[in-house]
């Protein structure tokens, strides 16, 4: 067998002219003639590291690399470098954790102790983790002197995150900022980074390019653009995302589901591909897809706050109750931002209360979104509906009331005051209420329409309740419950033929809207002629 230091010359030599794929087979057929050569199998997996992380080539190598790389760890089953380049080789797949565990085998076997504390950090930053990243930053610090430019970097970043920039922490961003630029020069794999990432920028101007002819309606010279882009750097995974919110913009969203695939087939991290992808299956109504890939994009980030109120919106709009509850409290529990988590704590209400039917969880929850924006008129609105479906009035009244004093000229508050009146059976204070409601706003259909029910049926006062449905009427066309009042007053007056046309309206009109059970305005019909 050749000796390690020629293969590796060779190797080395291939490489350095850029013929990647010569020095693999070089590799190969070595390994046919001795299987076991242990060196060889770590000598591939690096090559097929290399190709994938090459955004020139379109080759994707990585489960390549993972399986020599393993085929190697069988025999060395003390060597910290070959699970150090596994772990490694698993964090670009995306496989986060079993990355973290092998960086923690590496380190127990003494190897790279710094790089793998560094890799840990930034796995778990990936995973939204920012306080346990920069803990394990720090462990790569106490390990590292020189060769450390990419740990402060990291350290800068998880600085940002983590904290307030106040004086005191934009001075220690700042220098560590300065401390990474300095130490650039020593770090091996910090150069390899920004390497790479130069590599990317190249590109930026190309997609300004084609975004600036987007932007001026030359769609094909656009596309055309980013495809020569595409083969100029096949294994870029920001150009497919391009592709992919290009084909958005322009409503092919199948070519865009495949564009984002593709951008998260070469980069399981990228964040705009699962972005985007996501969006895409909403838009085109596959919720069972959008929810799928939603998980997928949880199982990296299960700290995302929006990712678990954007994912129970969904389950929401399936009908599935329970799971959209479970992720808006993990959203709730995340709390990214006050104003942010009332709206969460508001839906969230809103779905116990008129869909899972629990009210004391949704006055919880109204009383969470109000205790974070005291002045959100649709909280205390919320609020007050939800006392009132306990029968709590009391306080109902006092929702209502807070509301008024923060906008007095609100219709919709005068109308809930109304109902809650009316409930009460203060049939004066209701029909005052009705009454400022219309006056604020002369187009709400639902006062015009409730204060004729209370004429219809408590006071029987059919032509004010007859004047008051046709107002809604005219406010609203498809109103059917007003239709539906009409027949009613016209059946109370006798008037038959009247009143079966507007029942009949009614349920025109309810076959769009779901408002009434149709067996009610069913009934009715045949009432009249019976």
């Amino acid at each position: 067998m050749e000796n390690i230091k020629k293969i590796d010359k060779e190797i080395n030599r291939l490489t350095k002219k850029g013929e990647i794929q010569q020095a693999i087979e070089y590799c190969q057929n070595l390994l046919l003639k001795e299987p076991t050569d242990t060196n060889l199998h770590i000598r591939l997996g690096d090559l097929y590291m290399d190709w994938h992380l090459d955004v020139y080539k379109s080759e994707l190598y990585i489960d390549e690399a993972v399986t020599e790389y393993q085929k190697a760890a069988e025999v060395l089953i003390d060597n910290g470098e070959i699970y150090y380049k596994i772990a490694t080789a698993l964090y670009y797949k995306g496989e986060l954790d079993k990355a973290i565990n092998y960086y923690n085998i590496a380190i127990e076997k003494k190897y790279n102790v710094a790089q793998c504390y560094y890799m840990i950090a930034k796995s778990l930053s990936k995973k939204d983790r920012y306080q346990d990243a920069l803990e394990n930053t720090n462990k790569a610090l106490k390990h590292s002197f020189l060769n450390s430019s990419r740990i402060h970097y990291q350290k800068a970043r998880l600085l940002g995150a983590l904290y307030f920039k106040d004086g005191r922490r934009k001075f220690q961003i700042y220098f560590e900022h300065i401390i990474a630029f300095l130490t650039l020069i020593f770090d091996k794999e910090s150069i390899k980074e920004v390497t790479r990432k130069l590599q990317a920028l190249s590109i930026y101007p190309t997609l300004v390019k084609g975004d600036v002819f987007f932007q001026k309606g030359l769609i094909d010279e656009a596309f055309q653009i980013y495809s020569s882009a595409v083969e100029k750097m096949p294994g870029s995974s920001l150009l497919y995302t391009v592709l992919g919110d290009a084909y958005r913009r322009i409503g092919k969203l199948d070519e865009a589901v495949i564009e984002y695939k593709m951008a998260l087939w070469i980069d399981p991290l990228n964040h705009g591909a699962y972005s985007g992808l996501v969006q895409t299956y909403e838009e085109m109504g596959d919720y069972d897809n959008a929810i799928s890939y939603y998980k997928k994009y949880i199982q990296i980030h299960p700290y995302n706050a929006v990712l678990h109120s954007n994912i129970a919106n969904l389950y929401f709009m399936k009908g599935e109750g329970d799971k959209a509850v479970e992720h808006y409290q993990a959203a709730i529990t995340l709390n990214p931002k006050p104003d942010w988590t009332s709206i969460v704590a508001q839906t969230l209400g809103y779905i116990q209360q008129n869909v899972i039917k629990d009210v004391d969880c949704a006055i919880a929850n109204y009383q969470l979104a109000n205790a974070l924006s005291p002045k959100e008129i649709d909280v205390y609105i919320s609020l007050g509906s939800a006392f009132y479906d306990n029968e709590d009035y009391k306080n109902a009244l006092i929702c209502y009331r807070r509301a008024l004093e923060l906008e007095p000229k609100n219709s919709k508050i005068h109308c809930n005051l109304g109902y809650l009146y009316w409930g009460m059976g203060k049939l004066d204070e209701a029909i005052k209420e009705y009454t400022l409601s219309i006056n604020y706003d002369p187009m709400y259909d639902i006062a015009h329409n409730n204060l004729g029910v209370i004429y219809l049926d408590d006071l029987v006062q059919l032509q004010k309740a007859i004047d008051c449905f046709n107002k809604a009427i005219d406010c609203n066309p498809n109103y059917a419950l007003a239709y539906y009042n009409l027949g009613r007053c016209y059946a109370l007056r006798g008037e038959k033929i009247e009143a079966a046309k507007y029942f009949q309206q009614a349920m025109d009109v309810n076959n769009i809207t779901n408002e009434i059970d149709p067996a009610d305005i069913q009934d009715r019909l045949n009432d009249l002629f019976n």
